[in-house]
């Protein structure tokens, strides 16, 4: 079986994915395969990433949403034969040279879910992030946490080790944003052992949009518990969730 896969979700990062990949490709180097899953991008995110023909490209035709570029990420590793697959986002928020600290956690084999938290230790935290995101962030880990009994301090941070076996225990479905709520539910349904790991806090961009109703803060986060209530509902027969499933 091939140890590791890095998968990069993308939507027009033209601006900063010949940075992020010539930085993954350095800390990498043969430790790990590179994937680069394109949500249907309409700037030059296609034509530069063909410039780099040892790194796995996959194509969405249209935008269909950050979560399904994950989950399309979680199937190519498991096709692949992969046993970790790493996941980061291309906006330079996501420091290439942390990828270290994730292979030494892959290496101790202690753990099925290795998450990034930039709250977990205040020497990470180089920028403030906008109110309103840092505020619904707080809020959904308390939710999380409080209904899943896990003790989280980052639910929304893209830069994660996922093993892939366990993956296979999964049914994940959500395409959008909203993706950690179902992500989270299921994880605790199958009883996978997660931890965190401390990561960098970095906001290149604060007026970055959602897109849609989703840039607006209440209807965004209305959104987020719909979806993890939801998930709850669906997988409230799991013997292995917490006490209030």
């Amino acid at each position: 079986m091939k140890p590791i896969l890095i998968a990069i979700p993308v939507f027009n990062e033209e601006r900063h994915i010949v940075r992020v990949l010539r930085e993954i490709r350095s800390v990498a180097r043969k430790r790990a395969d590179i994937l680069v899953v394109d949500d249907g991008s309409t700037d030059a995110t296609a034509e530069i990433s063909a410039r780099h023909p040892d790194i796995a490209y996959l194509r969405h035709d249209r935008n269909l949403g950050y979560g399904a570029s994950l989950i399309d990420a979680f199937n190519w590793a498991g096709r692949g034969h992969y046993q970790w697959v790493i996941t980061m986002d291309c906006d330079e928020q996501h420091e290439p040279s942390r990828l270290n600290d994730f292979f030494a956690a892959i290496a101790d084999d202690a753990a099925d879910i290795i998450s990034g938290s930039r709250y977990l230790h205040a020497a990470y935290i180089h920028d403030l992030p906008p109110a309103d995101r840092r505020r619904i962030n707080m809020l959904l880990t308390d939710v999380v946490n409080r209904n899943l009994s896990l003790e989280l301090t980052d639910t929304f941070c893209g830069y994660k080790a996922h093993r892939v076996q366990a993956l296979r225990r999964l049914k994940l479905t959500e395409p959008g944003y909203a993706f950690p709520m179902q992500f989270w539910v299921h994880c605790a349904c199958a009883g996978l052992n997660i931890r965190e790991l401390p990561v960098d806090l970095i906001y290149n961009d604060p007026n970055r949009h959602f897109g849609g109703q989703l840039d607006n803060p209440d209807l965004r986060l209305r959104h987020y518990l719909n979806v993890f209530f939801d998930t709850m509902n669906q997988l409230a027969p799991c013997q292995s969730m917490a006490a209030a499933c």
